[in-house]
């Protein structure tokens, strides 16, 4: 992420990391599910079957802005 560009400032270069998720059960990263949100018949999210990617994420050292990116399937 040296040279990504933060889209509320313009700053150069952001700052890795991953947004946790830290719930029951849970793999402690959050992940992106593609399709819309469908609930199940207990109000969960239904995610069987969708691809499914990590979320990774840059903060800006100037202003502090996140920008997430899914890059890679989790």
């Amino acid at each position: 992420m040296d040279t990504a560009k933060c889209t509320q400032c313009g700053a150069i270069g952001l700052e890795p990391g991953f947004i946790e998720d830290d719930g029951e059960h849970s793999s402690g990263f959050a992940r992106w599910i593609a399709g819309p949100l469908e609930r199940g018949f207990l109000g969960g999210a239904k995610r069987m079957g969708r691809p499914r990617w990590q979320i990774d994420a840059g903060r800006c050292p100037r202003c502090g802005h996140l920008e997430l990116f899914a890059h890679e399937r989790a």
